[in-house]
Parts: C-alpha cells; structure tokens; sequence
C-alpha cells in the first residue's frame, strides 16, 4: 500500500488583520477589514530524519508573511479597472468615479489581480514555497494554504508539481 505525509501548521499566531475591499460584477466593495486565519499544509516524502519538514521552519516562515501582512490596507497592483499609484508619501486609488487616498506606510500594494481571499491565499502560497525553497533547500514543495476571513468563510490554494 503506498503512503503520504502532510504536516499541517494552523496555530493561533498565524493571523492578521487587514483592510480591503475587492471588486466583482464591475461594482467596487467599501473598504472593510478582516481577521484572517491561515493554515498550511506541506506534502512530501519523509527526509532522512523521518520528517516530512521541519515545524519550526514552516511555522516562523508563515509567522514572517503574516507579518508582512497584518495591519495593513492591502491593494492589488494587478486589477484592470482599478488604478493604485504611489505619489509621494501616498497612495492614490482609484476605480471609475471613487477615489481612495492612503498613507503609503499603511498599505501592502501586492501583485494580484484582486484581493480576494482566493487571491490572498495563493500569495501567501506563493510566498511559503519561496521562503521554503530557500531556506531548507525543498524543491518544488507541495502546498496547500487556506486562508478563514470569516469564521469557516475561507479559501484554499494548492499548488501543483511542475
């Protein structure tokens, strides 16, 4: 019978708040605000020490991104209607007729095309395999992050070997 091993990292300290608001059906949302519960997964085969991966280094990994994240007005870099352009000290937003002026100090501006949690969990995702890839040496790991904006309302992003 062939086996797998995952290790599931869902602590209390992986989460953050956050504002945004996203846009869908050509309407934009008014700006609101999340506390965000993230969990990951990492697939794989045991290493030589019987570990699929190391606790420790997945969960400060997590713990760094959320970091990034938590207190932040987030802002999609990528949308096609919505425009976000730092000025100065500032970033201005803009999407048809609304206008959105922001402390540059107080925004993540990310490179997603929106900031759903669909979206929001695939660059933690993204983020997670990079910090793993280079920290421990993993190849390609295999992930799955899920990302709670609303007690069991949540989105999950896996990725897929290359």
């Amino acid at each position: 019978m062939a086996e797998s091993y995952r290790v599931r990292i869902a602590k209390a300290e992986h989460v953050f708040s956050a504002a945004h608001f996203i846009t869908y059906e050509g309407r934009c949302e008014r700006l609101h605000g999340h506390n965000y519960r993230v969990a990951a997964e990492v697939a794989g085969e045991l290493n030589a020490d019987h570990l699929v991966v190391d606790f420790l280094a997945v969960r400060a990994a997590l713990r760094e991104i959320i970091a990034s994240l938590d207190h932040y007005v987030l802002l999609p870099t990528g949308h096609e209607q919505l425009a976000v352009v730092e000025v100065g000290d500032e970033v201005e937003v803009t999407f048809d007729t609304r206008r959105w002026i922001f402390p540059r100090g107080d925004c993540r501006l990310l490179p997603v095309a929106n900031t759903t949690a669909e979206l929001l969990s695939a660059y933690i995702g993204r983020e997670l395999k990079l910090a793993l890839e280079s920290r421990l040496g993993i190849e390609e790991p295999r992930l799955r992050v899920e990302l709670d904006e609303c007690d069991g309302q949540l989105a999950i992003w896996e990725s897929r070997p290359s």
